[in-house]
């Protein structure tokens, strides 16, 4: 009798390690599951991974989003109209992961997980390849389930740090965490902005004085001159909002969208590696 399915902590590690090997940020992007549909969604995640993210979040739908903007809650919207559920979040992550080799994640809020059950949720990501989870809500003092679940099942546990956390709650949440850090560049919610802000250069310097983890920057980064500031500081960049973006643009032509999404994903590459320190 075989043991329980493993995820690809070990996978989403090496990545990070290689891209810091290359003296430059990962490039890590983000979709919503079930959005503009299914598999459009599936298809889109795999662009992003064929055209120069290192990494893919796929987003769990939810219908009470704290920390996404206007842009993703509108594709949030799509999805869970369209009738998206947790199998079909599993799916992406599996068919996005099987199609690249690359890591894959889910990022979700933690009600969904809660209800759909904690050990069930972490055995069905690790048996689609899935890498890990982001867990925005989650509060590390009542993260011990999942984060025995997601151990046991080869799974990164991923906490969101903000500029507001002190030094000594970064040390608490750094220490349960693995795989990276989410740095939130700025108070507020995901979009994109003209200015991604010295705050999360401080919060990056802070963060890394309590972990050897990877920290990540998301929150704002919309453009490849954006990418390249980050990547001066942070160990990988996030992007979620700039490629919605472009998938909304083209609402009625999927490959126009996924056309636009590749070129994005493109110049976002060429941005983090173009680091000069």
């Amino acid at each position: 009798m075989s043991g329980p399915a493993t995820g690809s902590i070990e996978l989403l590690n090496s990545v990070l390690d290689g891209a810091r090997k290359e003296n430059r940020a990962a490039l890590v992007g983000y979709l919503p599951a079930g959005f503009p549909t299914v598999e459009g969604g599936v298809q889109a995640c795999i662009a992003l991974l064929e055209s120069g993210c290192d990494v893919v979040e796929v987003g769990l739908p939810h219908s009470d989003p704290v920390l996404d903007g206007p842009v993703i809650q509108t594709a949030d919207d799509i999805a869970l109209r369209g009738g998206v559920r947790i199998a079909d979040v599993i799916r992406t992550v599996r068919d996005a992961h099987a199609a690249t080799g690359k890591p894959v994640l889910c990022m979700t809020y933690w009600n969904p997980v809660d209800r759909y059950g904690v050990e069930r949720f972490a055995a069905e990501l690790a048996e689609a390849g899935g890498a890990g989870c982001i867990l925005p809500d989650l509060p590390v003092e009542e993260s011990e389930a999942w984060r025995k679940a997601a151990e046991q099942h080869g799974l990164a546990t991923v906490f969101v740090v903000a500029p507001s956390s002190k030094d000594e709650r970064l040390a608490k949440i750094t220490a349960a965490g693995s795989g990276f850090v989410y740095a939130a560049s700025l108070m507020g919610v995901t979009g994109t902005r003209v200015s991604v802000g010295r705050e999360a250069q401080d919060l990056v310097a802070r963060t890394r004085a309590t972990t050897q983890l990877p920290v990540c920057v998301g929150l704002g980064v919309s453009n490849a001159e954006q990418a390249r500031e980050v990547a001066e500081f942070a160990d990988g960049v996030i992007v979620g909002s700039a490629f919605v973006k472009e998938l909304l643009a083209h609402p009625d032509d999927l490959e126009a969208g996924l056309a636009a999404v590749r070129t994005l994903t493109g110049q976002l590459a060429e941005g983090v590696r173009r680091r000069t320190s």
